[in-house]
């Protein structure tokens, strides 16, 4: 039967605040990647979101991101291959205490925001990115997006993948995302998103933005939980997936 992972970026909040969606959301996914602090995230919630995904069953993953919270990690801040690695490092250590401290095990790191589009396109980067998980702990899985370079540079080095699509947001004819900051960045209908989750899925490409197909490997989906209908929205693709007679599983480390 054929698999794919549904992965959620989470804990993207701050203190006491409550987070309704990331619980519920973790009925649908398989991976969650949690925020490190940088982008967003404190103590308080690491340690809340790592509870949550132990008790549903849900793969944990580091998410890092640039040292940017009023910029929520998209913003693009020049680093040197050096720093990522300094960064990438920091996030996953602080991770990985909450999750040991939980009785659970760290599972896969997945770069935020402009840190992960960066790495995608400059080689150095993502080396870097990629030689601190090494560093860490070289059975971590990588969620990188598809034919980028963190995913070469992971596989040179030895380093598990999992080539990363996404549901709701357009393609460059390269491969690359759209920019967030252009108008057709996202897709906001909910049955466009659908059909293109679908023939990632079963068929491995993708229509860009001008309309030229483009083949990729979809190992795990992308779902951004911060939207307004989030919950909903991975309801119906984890039905329409199941429907297809795809099933829902994180990668085996």
């Amino acid at each position: 039967m054929q698999s794919i992972d549904l992965n959620c970026d989470m804990g993207e909040a701050f203190g006491n605040y409550d987070m309704p969606n990331d619980e519920i959301l973790m009925d649908y996914i398989s991976s969650a990647n949690i925020a490190c602090g940088f982008h967003a995230g404190d103590p308080e919630v690491m340690q809340r979101t790592v509870s949550m995904a132990l008790k549903k069953g849900v793969a944990i993953g580091a998410h890092p991101g640039l040292p940017d919270l009023q910029g929520f990690g998209r913003r693009m801040i020049k680093i040197t291959p050096a720093e990522a690695y300094q960064i990438t490092l920091y996030q996953i250590g602080a991770l990985s205490g909450f999750v040991k401290a939980a009785g659970g095990k760290l599972h896969h790191v997945k770069p935020h925001g402009a840190l992960y589009n960066m790495a995608a396109a400059d080689a150095a980067l993502a080396k870097a990115i990629v030689q601190a998980m090494y560093d860490f702990d070289p059975a971590l899985i990588l969620y990188a997006l598809a034919g980028s370079e963190m995913i070469n540079a992971a596989e040179f080095k030895g380093i598990k993948t999992a080539s990363e699509v996404f549901a709701d947001r357009t393609y460059q004819s390269n491969g690359q995302l759209i920019p967030r900051s252009e108008e057709n960045a996202l897709i906001a209908d909910e049955a466009s998103a659908i059909e293109q989750v679908l023939s990632m899925v079963k068929n491995q490409y993708v229509i860009a933005a001008n309309n030229q197909k483009v083949v990729l490997k979809a190992e795990t989906l992308c779902l951004h939980g911060d939207g307004l209908h989030a919950v909903n929205f991975a309801k119906t693709i984890a039905e329409n997936l199941k429907a297809e007679g795809i099933s829902i599983k994180a990668p085996v480390i």
